[in-house]
């Protein structure tokens, strides 16, 4: 676990966390460039902005903000991913890790704040350290008088209060250090990334949809969704079932049967998300998915970016997956317009490259027999072609909102299956939704 560090709760103290972090970069710039102007090198801005010491210093400060910050940077490096520079990608990976826990005194704060000063009465005990800890909030263990386990989520303080500011001083810390491309189209993004964090920020949103979850898939006993603890629960505290599970990226152990079953069995519910519930978990994060050896149930955590689905989109995807799965090009693009993935002012060539990549991260569906995902390339092959079309940077453009969440869903399921070393018979998996012939 992380050191402990206090998180700026007033907006006055966030921005100045920036504003300093701003400082020690141009700090920084002004000693590297001006060592290379005396070494008769040029003055180049951007080499000099990304220096190794510039994205750690940038990285470790906006860790410490959480929230919005850790928010933007998860969105912007997992669904802008190929169109940003190297630079910028490394920088936002060092957002997905696990931040800093808020030190005890911060902690005991939210508790009085949110159960009254009395809170210790209704428990036995609470380990004051988290087992987890993200961008929202962190995990404790606890347990009730009656003795039940409870995971209890706790947000950081401030978090929802200062979504707007956090996001709009990153974004302007961004496009003044031109990280990213002048031609891509950033504010749908921004937009949602705001809607999303204050949507995450929402723990009774949250405990909506954990119940919603767990009666979708209560016929489903392959899967397992905490219970929710409401007498616990309030607006920055969630309490849920404390399930033992083992992370699913730790599983060395099990048989290549239960891998493949594993794989299958979270690509199926995938599919029920899109196609049957309406209903999406839209953050793959390896930490949201747990297993149990022994009763081979899978455990689904953190139903805070879960999305509903309209009908028309879901249908959109029926089709273009369908399409995709028999290389049917006029039906993929079909399809996507539909979606609302294209615009009026693209040219053709940049359409069938998007086509194509559709096509190619449907391979897996077109597999005549079990798809071996750890053997194949396909990853790298779609980076290559993002990375192609990120060239023509005259045509970039974003992608409808809802669309990049489900793309990065299945992303997400296909790197799991890859850890997993999984293999599994796709096609006979969507067989069951794709539209008739």
């Amino acid at each position: 676990m992380a050191k402990e560090r206090a998180i700026p709760t007033s907006r006055f103290s966030r921005f100045a966390t920036l504003t300093s972090m701003a400082g020690k970069v141009a700090g920084n710039m002004l000693l590297s460039g001006t060592k290379g102007a005396l070494k008769g090198e040029g003055w180049d801005n951007k080499n000099l902005l990304l220096q190794p010491k510039n994205i750690e210093q940038l990285a470790k400060q906006l860790v410490h903000l959480r929230g919005a910050a850790m928010k933007l940077g998860q969105l912007l490096s997992m669904d802008a991913g190929d169109l940003l520079s190297p630079e910028l990608a490394q920088l936002l990976a060092v957002l997905r890790a696990d931040a800093n826990p808020m030190p005890h005194k911060q902690l005991l704060g939210v508790l009085k704040s949110q159960w009254g000063n009395d809170w210790l009465d209704t428990l036995s005990h609470i380990e004051l350290r988290p087992f987890a800890a993200a961008s929202i909030g962190q995990v404790h263990h606890a347990v009730t008088e009656q003795g039940d386990n409870l995971a209890v989520k706790i947000q950081y303080p401030g978090i929802a209060q200062s979504v707007e500011s956090d996001v709009d001083n990153v974004m302007t810390l961004l496009t003044m250090s031109r990280l990213l491309p002048k031609e891509l189209d950033i504010k749908p993004l921004v937009a949602e990334a705001k809607k999303q964090l204050l949507a995450e920020a929402d723990y009774q949103r949250e405990a909506f949809y954990l119940q919603r979850y767990g009666e979708l898939l209560a016929d489903k006993p392959r899967f397992k969704v905490p219970d929710l603890y409401a007498q616990y629960s309030t607006e920055q505290i969630l309490a849920m079932e404390y399930v033992v599970a083992k992370p699913i990226e730790h599983l060395d152990d099990l048989s290549q049967r239960q891998r493949n079953q594993l794989a299958s069995d979270l690509i199926k519910l995938f599919f029920h998300e899109l196609f049957d519930f309406k209903l999406i978990q839209t953050d793959p994060n390896f930490a949201n998915f747990q297993y149990q050896i022994s009763s081979e149930r899978i455990v689904l955590l953190d139903f805070g970016a879960t999305r509903e689905v309209p009908s028309e989109l879901s249908d959109g995807y029926r089709a273009l997956l369908t399409a995709a799965s028999v290389n049917d090009r006029d039906g993929v693009f079909i399809a996507a317009t539909t979606i609302g993935y294209f615009q009026d002012t693209i040219l053709d060539s940049y359409k069938n490259n998007v086509i194509d990549l559709f096509i190619l991260a449907c391979e897996p569906l077109r597999a005549e027999h079990s798809y071996h995902f750890a053997n194949s390339d396909l990853a790298l092959r779609m980076k290559n072609a993002g990375m192609a079309m990120s060239a023509h940077t005259q045509q970039w453009h974003t992608p409808p909102i809802d669309a990049l969440f489900i793309h990065r869903k299945l992303a997400g399921l296909y790197l799991i299956a890859a850890k997993l070393q999984a293999q599994v018979d796709v096609k006979s998996v969507f067989a069951l939704y794709k539209l008739a012939d």
